[in-house]
């Protein structure tokens, strides 16, 4: 078991570390080839969109892929995005691409990865190690975008050794190569299934839950749509005229805050609950979100974003853990995927929008527009599910 995990942890790294540098390298990309804000918050938007469709079509063919087998064709697709992105320079075809692809224009994982390993690691974690393991799982994908994201940096050195307009293809060629690393590595996998009776492809006793639950996060989604990486990285190129290599050291020590505070999450989940630490930790980041919109200078933009990163992600192990267990363990891959999903559909609209607002004025009204919509997330999610506790909280208060 624990074998297995770690393999899955080390997948999430090398992928988290491709993520990182390409949420970056988008803006910039798309700049060289002659396409503006507009541009790239449509790219984004199809990207989301395509993986959330992916994600919703595993969730409902889940019962029949193995979870080993899932994970290697996602990590093929994963090195066909690369090369096609290294390969193409039309609009069009990179739209395409995208859609169909696993490039992360976000912090987070909306990859069709994710449900996969989010149901293999719930299907092997005790109750008990759950929320410690998704927070790990967190951990590793933060510092690995860290890292990612101070990478990108390189693209100014690369520029000095590479034929003039072609270092940004060489970066989606390493991306390529990342994906083929993983594939070797999740070829390792025990071909793991869940038992014959817990086979299915459709939610249960926990539908209602769980399309509570996914109505909730699509709207911070949708909010946090405003300022996936790549977006927020054109809002601080265009407003503070920052270079890449700038942008990514601040995204880097937002990358390390955000992985110091999976670390936090677990004991601050065993003390006061999972919902309460997804709340109270995840409300005062989106203030500080409307703060860095209004600072006036580069240096409170910046200090706002690093304390905010040292909360917002809080939520991320903590909801994961608390979906896989608020569920019954034959519902856990539909309710990763139906929770999945709406999230990614809901993040695709707002790229497009915040690609429009940066369009016409470099305010940072799509930081604004995140923040409002996810303090009333967390309202209505401390209202409704406060008295749905998982079994380890429950077990501890009797």
């Amino acid at each position: 078991m624990r074998a297995t995990i770690t393999r899955v942890l080390f997948g999430r790294g090398l992928r988290s570390v491709a993520d990182g540098f390409v949420a970056l390298l988008l803006p910039v990309h798309l700049g060289r080839l002659g396409y503006g804000a507009l541009d790239v918050g449509l790219l984004a938007t199809v990207t989301l969109l395509g993986s959330a469709l992916l994600t919703l079509t595993l969730g409902y063919a889940g019962h029949r892929i193995r979870l080993r087998q899932g994970l290697l064709g996602a990590a093929l697709l994963m090195t066909a995005t690369g090369l096609c992105f290294a390969g193409f320079d039309t609009f069009w075809p990179l739209l395409l691409v995208a859609f169909v692809g696993t490039v992360n224009p976000s912090s987070g994982d909306v990859s069709v990865f994710l449900p996969l390993e989010h149901t293999l690691i719930a299907q092997l974690a005790p109750d008990r190690e759950r929320t410690a393991i998704f927070s790990r799982y967190s951990l590793v994908g933060s510092v690995g975008t860290a890292l990612g994201a101070l990478a990108a940096g390189g693209l100014e050195w690369l520029d000095r050794l590479v034929p003039p307009g072609t270092a940004t293809q060489a970066m989606f060629l390493v991306y390529a190569a990342i994906g083929v690393a993983t594939w070797w590595l999740y070829s390792g996998l025990p071909d793991v299934r869940p038992p014959a009776e817990h086979r299915t492809v459709r939610l249960g006793p926990s539908r209602r839950r769980v399309y509570g639950l996914a109505a909730l996060f699509s709207v911070d989604s949708f909010g946090g749509g405003f300022v996936v990486n790549s977006m927020l990285a054109l809002w601080l190129f265009e407003r503070f005229g920052l270079s890449i290599a700038t942008t990514g050291t601040i995204f880097f020590a937002t990358g390390l805050c955000s992985a110091v505070s999976y670390l936090i999450a677990v004991p601050l989940s065993r003390r006061f609950g999972l919902i309460n630490t997804m709340v109270f930790t995840h409300m005062p980041s989106s203030v500080l979100l409307i703060l860095a919109a209004l600072a006036p200078d580069l240096s409170l933009a910046v200090g706002f974003l690093v304390v905010r990163s040292l909360l917002s992600q809080m939520d991320v192990p903590t909801r994961s853990s608390y979906v896989m267990a608020i569920v019954e363990p034959a519902e856990r891959p539909a309710a990763a995927s139906l929770t999945a999903v709406p999230r990614s559909l809901a993040a695709a609209m707002s790229p497009a929008l915040a690609g429009w607002m940066l369009g016409a004025t470099t305010f940072g009204w799509p930081l604004i527009c995140a923040g409002v919509l996810k303090i009333g997330y967390d309202l209505a999610l401390l209202r409704q599910f406060r008295a749905v506790r998982p079994p380890e909280e429950v077990a501890g208060g009797e």
